[in-house]
């Protein structure tokens, strides 16, 4: 880690911003701090394409954050996308130029997810974490809420609705009567019905924001004098009398109004206050800390080895009631024959080493649902539970370990023949035929390199004979990498390996 520096880079839907901060202690002091107004949201067609124009300016803000993290190590940088990127279509096609302009991986994270991180950032800013808060997050394209009390979240939601879009579908040409108010309120109302019941009822003692929205109508607010600390309802109301009485966007002169918060401000008041009213808000307090330091702060958690993906990832186990004993000797005899094809990978922290582990782990979680097709099950539960810690792309990822780690291996034949999960596979499938039987004997002394575009398996004299149905398993494995090109050679003592 460069000088105990790490950096956050967040691809939200209005902004785009860097955050730079100096680990001390334990605790991130924020340095310095980049903001393009790249309106992504803004981009994005009735048919959710994102447009050239968006993209190109998303490319270009990116290119700029790259000078200023061109010596920062690939562990020290931590770079999310929200809601537009969660649902452009050609995503996948403009993250390829986007990682290109930045030089760093990009995750893709879920709505609670992000909304977990909101509040990691807000919570290590409040002058009292152990008060229980309601934290909400107005985006550009979603707004997060988030119930939580000493540092963890209770209740998580994100609700698809956010200042850019708002501003466009309900303001579009900058024009604000009562008709449009009332329409973009009511559409922010009936996007929270589902889920203020569940919030009021496990309450909260205070209210805050978060982001750029609640940052900007705190300070209309206080400076206009409409409201005397923080956003207040009937500070709200006299903002709105105001909006209306200048009848255009263009025609308002507030103080704290913002040029490049002038084209979203009308999406960002009408859903908070809808947030108000659905919530029954009389005041909210304003909090610099958002999603950006709460990446900073999970990245610390991984760097000091308290990364949230290892509870999660016990947490399923427990949920699920997966036999733990059978997946933590799978998971043992996996990442021991990986370090065999790839000592380099021997190291526990080593991030595909853990991913494999992860697999492991969670591969039997279907059963849990039916026994037939269970790593079908295993796998669409990873794919698309909430899993705190994990991006869209890291869930993608272990979704297909898991559902390669059994049956036909043409189902993931579109990995790239050299990525490196089909080394995890390998060793995943291997280590599961071995441990069929489901007995605690451990790890019989098997070894396992590469050879040519497959791999070689040596097991002891006569340990194939007495086991036919390993050996049968074994025989199949090597029909499925056949099928693929790829060879898979039984050497036992005594064995005659079929042809791969």
């Amino acid at each position: 880690m460069m000088r105990n520096l790490i950096a956050a880079v967040d691809l939200g839907s209005n902004s785009f911003r860097l955050q730079v901060g100096r680990i001390v202690n334990d605790q991130i002091y924020p340095l310095d701090g980049l903001k393009e107004p790249v309106r992504l949201a803004a981009g994005l067609s009735s048919d959710k394409i994102l447009d050239l124009d968006a993209q190109q300016r998303g490319v270009v803000a990116l290119q700029r954050f790259r000078e200023r993290l061109h010596d920062f190590d690939a562990g020290a940088v931590r770079a999310v996308a929200t809601n537009t990127l969660r649902v452009a279509k050609n995503a996948p096609q403009f993250l390829i130029h986007a990682e290109a302009a930045l030089g760093f991986p990009i995750e893709v994270i879920a709505g609670r997810e992000e909304a977990r991180l909101i509040y990691v950032g807000v919570a290590h800013t409040l002058p009292d974490p152990h008060k229980q808060q309601l934290v909400v997050d107005i985006g550009g394209g979603s707004t997060e809420f988030v119930i939580g009390k000493s540092f963890e979240p209770l209740l998580l939601e994100s609700r698809y609705m956010g200042c850019v879009g708002y501003s466009l579908r309900f303001f579009p040409d900058g024009r604000i009567d009562k008709r449009s108010m009332k329409e973009a309120e009511f559409a922010a109302r009936r996007e929270l019905q589902s889920i203020v019941a569940a919030y009021r009822e496990a309450g909260w003692e205070e209210a805050v924001g978060s982001s750029g929205s609640a940052k900007a109508l705190t300070e209309i607010l206080e400076q206009n004098g409409f409201s005397r600390s923080g956003i207040t309802r009937d500070g709200l109301e006299r903002f709105k009398a105001e909006l209306l009485r200048a009848g255009r966007i263009d025609a308002l002169d507030l103080a704290g109004l913002k040029g490049d918060r002038l084209p979203v401000i009308l999406g960002g008041f009408a859903i908070m206050s809808a947030i108000f009213k659905e919530f029954d808000i009389e005041r909210m307090v304003f909090s610099e800390g958002a999603l950006r330091l709460g990446v900073l702060y999970d990245l610390l958690g991984r760097y000091h080895h308290h990364d949230l993906r290892d509870a999660t990832v016990n947490a399923f186990v427990r949920r699920y009631n997966v036999d733990l004993r059978q997946a933590q000797q799978v998971a043992d005899t996996a990442c021991s024959l990986l370090a065999q094809l790839e000592p380099g990978m021997a190291d526990p922290e080593n991030l595909d080493r853990r991913f494999l582990c992860w697999a492991a782990l969670l591969h039997e979680i279907g059963i849990s649902v039916a026994h037939s097709s269970y790593h079908k099950h295993s796998a669409y539960i990873v794919a698309n539970a909430d899993m705190p810690g994990f991006s869209r792309m890291d869930q993608g990822r272990l979704s297909r370990l898991v559902l390669s780690h059994r049956g036909k291996l043409e189902r993931v034949s579109a990995i790239d023949p050299g990525n490196v999960d089909w080394l995890l596979i390998a060793c995943l499938r291997l280590a599961v035929v071995i441990h069929r039987a489901r007995d605690a004997r451990g790890t019989p002394p098997i070894t396992m390199r590469r050879e040519g575009r497959g791999f070689s398996v040596n097991t002891p004299p006569g340990w194939l004979q007495k086991l036919p149905l390993t050996a049968a398993a074994l025989n199949e494995e090597q029909r499925q990498w056949g099928a693929l090109g790829r060879g898979l050679y039984i050497r036992s003592p005594g064995v005659r390996s079929p042809a791969a």
